[in-house]
């Protein structure tokens, strides 16, 4: 049964004590204490997002279009009548929220992938470890519970492939395919400190312990400066895959029995591509604003692609989610999950392991909260009727 809500009465009973919240109790609160302990390039790289910034505005604005209509007098929703476990993708998970996959966190903290493993284990949710991860598949998988892999789909099948093998062999339990990213989007802040951290050899761990991208060095890229410069410049020309088609889903399925999650997924004829070559989940996200200025809100697209998608495939949601109603909102507009990104990552900056735990913990008692307040005892009890959209 849910506990997350014992987080506001440790705080309350602290309170008794003369004792305050060391770190701030909302996500904007996180948001700006890391822009103000934060180098200014690490800042920059997490919280930035494509040209101007459009999307990822109306990501948050999106939320603002929907109301929750809470019912009343069910009787079962108090704190120890309420579960907030949900089975995704064959994963079972204390509620339905996993990290959202964020590449190079060793900006925010050493060996952040490995922290955030750490912590989901704890609390019960899931992990999605990067790709341009800084802690390598092995690493993370020793340290995490219920963790999927995404992958970067590198112009190299064999690398891929290997990749994926890595993941299964390292404990994963799902694969997620990123979709929207064949190279990366425009990033004014990240151009105006010309700071692009993989070319600093940042956030390619995976790349540099894997042996198909090994073997294409002429030297181990730990024997000279030289030599980790020529890695660097053979990881450029592999990051992104502008060639693939809904088809290719069929190369992965050859690669494992993992299931398989799509993300970046915005059109609902996208969805039934994916879902008809065999993806068992899609994930609704623009890459929270980082790719395409100007996009569609991913919360404004998820309502179709969940209708589009049917009781065929899980329909996840990313991009934008900051409070616990933000949670019951995607929710109830057809995803069985979300993907929880930013935050944990300031708080990664901030406090390290403690900043990662309190940041995921002001999400979930938020959304446990607001589930009981709103009627209902399971994320299961909600639906589309409980949300009403402004004119």
């Amino acid at each position: 049964m849910s506990s997350f809500i014992d987080f506001q009465n440790e705080i309350y009973l602290g309170g008794l004590g003369g004792a305050l919240p060391e770190l701030p109790m909302t996500a904007a609160g996180l948001e700006q204490r890391a822009a103000e302990v934060l180098g200014e390039a690490e800042f920059a790289y997490v919280a930035g997002s494509a040209s101007a910034e459009r999307t990822a505005a109306a990501n948050r604005a999106a939320f603002d279009k929907y109301r929750i209509v809470p019912r009343m007098l069910r009787g079962t929703t108090g704190p120890g009548a309420r579960d907030l476990s949900v089975e995704v993708l064959g994963t079972r998970l204390a509620a339905p929220v996993l990290t959202a996959p964020i590449g190079v966190l060793e900006l925010m903290h050493e060996r952040g992938e490995v922290i955030v493993g750490e912590v989901t284990k704890e609390l019960g949710i899931g992990d999605v470890l990067s790709t341009a991860s800084s802690s390598t598949i092995e690493e993370v998988g020793a340290a995490a519970g219920e963790w999927w892999y995404q992958l970067y789909w590198p112009n190299d099948h064999e690398l891929a492939r290997s990749f994926v093998e890595r993941a299964e062999r390292a404990g994963a339990k799902a694969i997620v395919v990123t979709v929207d990213t064949p190279t990366l989007g425009w990033r004014p802040r990240d151009l105006e400190l010309a700071h692009l951290p993989f070319l600093h050899g940042k956030g390619i761990a995976n790349y540099l312990s894997d042996p198909v991208f090994r073997a294409k060095l002429p030297a181990p890229p730990e024997e000279s400066e030289d030599a980790m410069r020529v890695a660097i410049l053979t990881w450029v020309g592999l990051f992104g895959n502008h060639t693939l088609r809904p088809a290719d889903l069929t190369h992965l399925r050859e690669w494992t029995d993992l299931p398989i999650a799509v993300k970046g997924i915005l059109h609902p004829d996208d969805a039934r591509q994916v879902v008809d070559a065999g993806a068992d989940a899609v994930v609704v996200s623009n890459h929270g604003g980082r790719q395409v200025d100007g996009s569609i809100a991913a919360l404004d697209a998820l309502p179709a692609v969940a209708a589009g998608v049917g009781d065929r495939a899980d329909v996840l949601f990313d991009s934008g989610v900051r409070t616990g109603s933000d949670v019951l909102i995607a929710l109830a507009l057809g995803a069985k999950a979300v993907l929880y990104g930013r935050p944990y990552a300031y708080g990664l900056g901030i406090a390290g392991r403690a900043g990662v735990k309190h940041a995921l913990r002001l999400l979930l008692a938020d959304f446990d909260q607001a589930l009981g307040l709103s009627g209902c005892a399971s994320p299961a009890e909600l639906s589309r009727s409980m949300i009403s959209v402004l004119r």
